[in-house]
Formats: C-alpha cells, structure tokens, sequence
C-alpha cells in the first residue's frame, strides 16, 4: 500500500465512522438493516478510496483460515455469553435486545445484506483502512488495541455494554489476524461466517428463544 501515516486522514474516517454507525444504530428499528447496510456500504466505499483496497476473490487458503479463525471466535463468545451474564446484571437482557434486531428483517435479506454488504465493508474499513493506517504508526500490538478501541468505542451510541464488549473483542481478534496476514479476504471469510454462525444459525445460550 505503500501510503504514509496521516492523523487528519484518520481522524476524518474516525469521524465518519462515527457517524456512519449512530445513524445505523439510532433510527427506529424497522428500518435498521438497510440503515446499516447504507452505513457500512459508506464505510467500505471510503476506505477503498483512500488505501486503493481493491477486492479479490478468496483463496482455498483464506476459505480455511477464514472457517478456522471464525470457529475459534464463536468459542470465545460462547464463553463470553456465560461470562457477561455472571458479571453484568444487565448483561443477559442486553444480549436478547441484540437478538431481537433478527425480527427487524427476514431471515434470507439479513443473510445477504451481511454477507454481501455489512461484513465486507466493515473489514475494508476498520481493519483495512483504520488498523492499516495505525500500524504505520505504532507496533503491531499497539495497532490493535487502538484499532479494537476505536471499533468498540463506535459501538457507544447502542448505550449497550454488553455489545460494546463484544465489538472490542471481535476487533481486536479481527485486528490481530489482519496484521498477522495483511489480507482482507480471510478476514472477509471470517466475518461472515460468525455473522451467520453467532447471529442466524447457533446463538449464544442467551440468544436463543
């Protein structure tokens, strides 16, 4: 990529990603899978246009990293589902209201506004234009905390502890491996299916009805 750290750059996207998610997160419900399709569509197109991100298809390696490292993350959220309730009163009542956003939309249309809009873009954005620029800066492990703080802290409109926690989590697991690899498509890969996985297939105990 070959770019230079530029801290207006990345307070610009900040803030637009900022933005971005308290128009998802802050409208009525009904409209909330568009709104957050729309919002991170906006996200991805952004960090494609500045980092010259340009989309590949996966390889048979990014598929099996991909499947691996999203296996790995749901068996932490299994433990975490347990944990957040143990520690946080609010925590299981908090996990549900996250559940409920799967009313808002059938089935079928979540599945492909995530697989085809919201874990892509999110990736491109986060991970490959915010984690990318910070570690032009700093160590990779200074990198993704940054980075994990910043997706966690994009989550505060929600007013949702619990899944501002999990955010941090998924961002700094997501973070990590980017670094490590420097290849969005297994993030991509891994992404959608935790999505699938943790948010249509197999919820967390607390998540399912």
């Amino acid at each position: 990529m070959g770019a230079k750290y530029d801290p207006k750059e990345l307070a610009l996207g900040l803030g637009a990603g900022g933005a971005a998610f308290a128009f998802a997160f802050r409208g009525r419900r009904p409209g909330f899978w568009v709104r957050m399709a729309l919002a991170t569509g906006g996200l991805g197109l952004l960090a494609l246009s500045r980092r010259q991100i340009r989309p590949a298809p996966p390889t048979p390696s990014d598929l099996a990293t991909g499947l691996l490292s999203a296996a790995l993350l749901y068996g932490i959220f299994q433990a975490g589902d347990r944990l957040s309730r143990w520690l946080m009163p609010q925590g299981e009542a908090e996990i549900r209201a996250i559940y409920r956003l799967r009313e808002e939309a059938p089935r079928p249309v979540i599945a492909a506004l995530l697989a085809g809009v919201i874990a892509p873009a999110e990736e491109a954005f986060w991970r490959g234009f915010v984690v990318e620029t910070l570690a032009r800066r700093y160590s990779p492990a200074a990198a993704a905390l940054l980075g994990a703080a910043l997706y966690a802290g994009a989550h505060a409109v929600t007013a949702n502890l619990t899944l501002i926690g999990a955010a941090g989590v998924a961002g700094l697991f997501w973070s990590g491996q980017y670094l490590l690899q420097r290849r969005l498509a297994p993030l991509v890969v891994s992404h959608i299916i935790w999505d699938f996985w943790v948010f249509l297939i197999a919820p967390t105990p607390t998540g399912k009805k």
